[in-house]
């Protein structure tokens, strides 16, 4: 492992913010690197939402501030007291005022186009992240597109960034699942944050445009105060085949993975985008957008659609869905394709990123 002299001490933040994608991958890693690196120490402010994960990982609380006033004015504090500490960031944002920072940065979807977050977020990450990136010993992402956007926004030399891949959670993997969820018999599947970039808005125009009897729209995700208005609850009014359940637990979200008939991901833009491979662990035939970083990472696995293209969108829903052949050509190819992605091989790589450090 090198110089065992510098402890590593991972920024828990993570654990006080909702589970979406970011702190999922944070989480996943975390609870590896526990495993592979049993010195580890993670901190965290007190407001801690995420409690069972952190009594796993024996989390230190401390603070009177949260989120960014935590992060930025008290851990630097407490990381004064461990002399050459390494912290290690998994979630986008590490302290400014710290130099021994590793730091995970998922995209710049905040830089691609800021109408999808409010003013006081992008301004804020416009601010930190291009610095946060040339202070760091090193950088991760998710993907090698935003790897390639992330060097040419911030302007960081290409080997400092290293690519390592979110993975899939066993719940999604695991044929027998709970989860007693009650949905509809015949229904098409979504998944993620409510956020205009997820671009649900055009996924319900598709689907009303189908009008096929029977067929709902179940859409699985929450909002935040961060995204912008969506205009989606306009769109969706007087509609009873649509179905916005809000954050469900893993458990329930499998059960629905494996009864829906299609799963569709229209994002207009992903650093990685981890339900496509959900969808496909469980078995469901996937659409999603031809954009960004998402035919790296679905390869030959999914139906591909522009995402601004409503009638094409609805195009490949009825093909799919008609076409029983075709869903089981893409449910085969997705269960291929998920082998590529592992947590437990993802924190290894972290691992060795880290232990340069140490």
């Amino acid at each position: 492992m090198g110089n065992t002299e510098s402890l590593l001490i991972v920024n828990a933040r993570f654990l006080t913010q909702p589970l979406t994608g970011v702190q999922r991958f944070a989480v996943e890693i975390s609870l590896q690197l526990k495993r592979l690196l049993p010195n580890i120490i993670f901190v965290s402010p007190k407001n801690i939402l995420q409690k069972d994960i952190a009594l796993e990982l024996n989390v230190q609380t401390f603070g009177r501030f949260t989120s960014h006033l935590w992060e930025q004015l008290e851990l630097p504090f407490f990381l004064k007291k461990e002399k050459n500490a390494v912290l290690l960031n998994l979630c986008n944002t590490a302290p400014l005022f710290y130099n021994r920072n590793i730091v995970t940065i998922h995209d710049i979807a905040f830089q691609i186009n800021p109408q999808w977050f409010s003013p006081a977020f992008v301004k804020l990450y416009n601010f930190l992240i291009p610095r946060i990136a040339k202070k760091s010993l090193e950088v991760i992402t998710v993907s090698n597109c935003s790897k390639q956007a992330l060097v040419e926004y911030t302007q960081i030399p290409e080997e400092k960034v290293n690519v390592i891949y979110n993975g899939i959670s066993k719940v999604f993997t695991t044929l027998n699942g709970e989860g007693n969820k009650a949905v509809p018999e015949d229904f098409i599947l979504a998944v993620s944050s409510i956020d205009p970039r997820k671009n649900f808005i055009s996924l319900v125009k598709a689907f009303k445009g189908l009008n096929i009897k029977g067929l709902n729209l179940v859409v699985v995700g929450s909002e935040s105060k961060v995204f912008s208005d969506t205009n989606l609850k306009e769109e969706i009014q007087n509609c009873p085949s649509i179905i916005f359940t809000g954050y469900l637990p893993d458990t329930e979200l499998a059960t629905l993975y494996r009864k829906a008939k299609i799963f569709v991901y229209p994002s207009i833009y992903e650093g990685f985008g981890i339900p496509p491979l959900e969808a496909m662990a469980s078995g469901s035939p996937t659409i999603v957008s031809n954009t960004a970083s998402l035919p790296e990472i679905c390869g030959e696995a999914s139906l591909y659609v522009n995402p601004l293209d409503v009638k094409e969108i609805m195009m490949r829903i009825s093909q799919l869905y008609f076409d029983v052949a075709l869903q089981k050509t893409l449910t085969e190819k997705g269960l291929k394709q998920i082998q590529k992605y592992s947590w437990e091989k993802s924190a290894k790589q972290v691992e060795a990123v880290i232990t340069k450090y140490l």
